[in-house]
C-alpha cells in the first residue's frame, strides 16, 4: 500500500488494538466478522468503490457502512468498519486488503491472549514447509476447481487436533479465500504478522543438522544485536547445505554454509 492507504491501515490497526485490549471483545469473533466483510467487499466491487470514493463525504460513507453491516455484525466490528471507510484510500481494493489483514491480526491477538502465539508461529512455518515439499498436497489445496468445502475438509483432516485452533482458522481462510495470493506468499505474510505481534522479526535458518537449544539462543542473540530487534527463528534442516547455516531475514540472506562457499568459489574460478 502507498500513501493514504498506508496511513489509513495504520489508523485502523490502532483502533483494532484498542478494541482487542478490552476484555469484553471476543477477538476470534471479531476476526470472523472482519473476514465476512472482506469477502462481501471483495465480491461487490461497486459497493467497495462507493465506500472508498474520495468525492463522497466521510460521514455519508460511514452511515452507509453502518446501515449495511450494522445488523449483520457486532457493534465493535461495525464501528471499526465505519471508521475505516471514513479514511482515504489510494485504491478501493486497499480497503479489502486492510480488512483481511485486520481479520488475521484479530485471530493472532486471540492466540496471544491465550499464550499460544509462539505455537501458531511455528505451526505456520512448518505447514509452509510441508506444502512446499509435497506437490500433491499443494495441488489439492490450490486447485481452483475443488470446492471450498472439500478444501476445508482436507485441512481439518490435516490440522484438526494437531495444530492450534488459530493456526487452523488462519490456514483455512487463506486456502479457501486466497484472493489472488499464492499459498506460499500468504503463509509468509501470516508468519510476519505473527512475529510483529511481539515486535520481532523472523529469521529462516537452514542448517545441515538440528541446532541445539544453546546454539539457537546464541544465534538469536547475535541476530537481535545485528538487527536491533528480537528475532524469532524458524529452523529448517537440509542436509544439502553440507555444513554451517544459512540465514534469511526478509530479503537479506546471510550465507554461512559450506555449499554456499563452494558455489561462490566456483563462480570466482569460472570468472
Amino acid at each position: 500500500m502507498n500513501g493514504a492507504s498506508r496511513e489509513a491501515l495504520a489508523a485502523a490497526r490502532e483502533r483494532l488494538d484498542a478494541l482487542t485490549d478490552s476484555t469484553s471483545v471476543d477477538a476470534a469473533q471479531l476476526a470472523d466478522e472482519l473476514a465476512a466483510v472482506t469477502a462481501l467487499l471483495d465480491r461487490e466491487v461497486s459497493l467497495r468503490r462507493v465506500l472508498t470514493d474520495p468525492a463522497q463525504a466521510a460521514d455519508a460513507k460511514a452511515e452507509l457502512a453502518g446501515r449495511i453491516f450494522g445488523g449483520q455484525v457486532s457493534g465493535a466490528t461495525a464501528d471499526l468498519v465505519s471508521g475505516m471507510v471514513r479514511s482515504r484510500w489510494s485504491q478501493s481494493r486497499d480497503l479489502v486488503d486492510a480488512l483481511e489483514e485486520l481479520a488475521d491480526l484479530a485471530d493472532l491477538t486471540a492466540a496471544q491472549k491465550a499464550g499460544a502465539l509462539d505455537d501458531v508461529e511455528d505451526e505456520l512455518f512448518r505447514f509452509g514447509r510441508i506444502v512446499s515439499s509435497n506437490t500433491e498436497l499443494r495441488s489439492a489445496l490450490t486447485n481452483r476447481s475443488a470446492s471450498t468445502a472439500a478444501k476445508g475438509e482436507l485441512l481439518r483432516a490435516l490440522l484438526g487436533g494437531r495444530a492450534n485452533v488459530t493456526t487452523e482458522r488462519l490456514v483455512t481462510r487463506l486456502v479457501t479465500a486466497p484472493r489472488g495470493r499464492s499459498l506460499e506468499a500468504g503463509l509468509e505474510s501470516l508468519s510476519k504478522l505473527a512475529a510483529e505481534r511481539r515486535n520481532r522479526m523472523v529469521a529462516v535458518v537452514t542448517s545441515a543438522v538440528p541446532l541445539s537449544d544453546t546454539q539457537k539462543r546464541r544465534l538469536g542473540a547475535a541476530l537481535a544485536k545485528l538487527y536491533g530487534r528480537e528475532m524469532h527463528l524458524n529452523i529448517d534442516v537440509d542436509p544439502e547445505v553440507l555444513g554451517g547455516i544459512r540465514v534469511q531475514v526478509g530479503d537479506e540472506i546471510i550465507n554461512g554454509s559450506i555449499a554456499d562457499r563452494l558455489e561462490d568459489a566456483g563462480r570466482r574460478l569460472a570468472s
